[in-house]
């Protein structure tokens, strides 16, 4: 991984999807759904999920028993998943507001790449640690629309896999926060080490190429399918492949074998 001062966000970017396990297509539209179930603010069924992707409820239980990072309530219903958590169920200095209502972040970044992904602006507001300030953002599933202070700046560290499995919130999210001035961000980065600095701008554009890496065959699918819904038309063959699910398969650039950290 290249030192801070000569970052590539492309390297960033696909050692953070390495954390992650590798998607089929159905895996991720699993996940965009029980993104947008959970932005609704309420816990999630199993069910419900099993009933929009028109899958078993077996099957769609086997894949999120596979996965770290998903938080159930005592009815077995998600209550947080990757990044995201419905109000009371994880208390957060990280908070989104969309569509009128409020929720929990795991960190700073997380504010960035949800909503691309959920399909809908959030308002965020996120308090610096100890208390050094607050950062108020406008993001809309395509741009930063506002930055409050116009030099904030976020904090992030390389991941590391290992540690990611066991717990993604102490080993990453809290390590990874917003503050109003670089000032402010490097007094904080001076003592926690690995850490490093992104502007939100920088942020938001390793947030979408995550995005892009980690759910490229689901995005294109929904393009195809409103394409299709549009009489823009598919070729029968590979809507065919698309609805069936196809396994996700990096380039040999992406790949880092028998690496502690997720970037190498």
């Amino acid at each position: 991984m290249a030192t801070p001062s000569k970052l590539n966000l492309d390297e960033l970017a696909a050692s953070i999807v390495r954390c992650f396990p590798s998607l089929s297509l159905l895996e991720q539209r699993l996940s965009l759904d029980l993104y947008r179930l959970l932005a609704e603010g309420q816990p999630v069924p199993r069910t419900a999920l099993a009933e929009r992707l028109r899958v078993s409820v077996k099957e769609v239980i086997r894949i999120l028993d596979s996965w770290p990072g998903v938080f159930s309530d005592a009815e077995g219903r998600i209550v947080g998943y990757w990044g995201l958590s419905i109000p009371g169920a994880y208390s957060s200095p990280h908070t989104l507001r969309m569509s009128g209502r409020t929720l929990s972040a795991w960190c700073a970044w997380d504010t960035l790449f949800l909503p691309q992904l959920v399909g809908q602006t959030a308002e965020i507001e996120s308090t610096s640690p100890g208390q050094t300030g607050i950062v108020r953002l406008t993001i809309t599933p395509q741009q930063v629309e506002r930055v409050e202070p116009v030099g904030a700046q976020m904090s992030v560290l390389v991941p590391n896999a290992q540690e990611m499995q066991k717990n993604v919130v102490t080993s990453f999210c809290h390590f990874v926060h917003f503050f109003p001035s670089r000032q402010a961000a490097e007094s904080w980065t001076a003592k926690h080490a690995g850490t490093f600095l992104l502007s939100v701008h920088e942020a938001h554009v390793l947030a979408r190429l995550k995005n892009e890496a980690q759910y490229r065959d689901a995005l294109r699918y929904k393009k195809e399918i409103v394409d299709e819904q549009e009489g823009r038309g598919i070729q029968p063959a590979r809507l065919n492949v698309l609805r069936q699910g196809e396994r996700v398969s990096f380039t040999k650039q992406d790949r880092v074998h028998g690496s502690k950290h997720c970037g190498g």
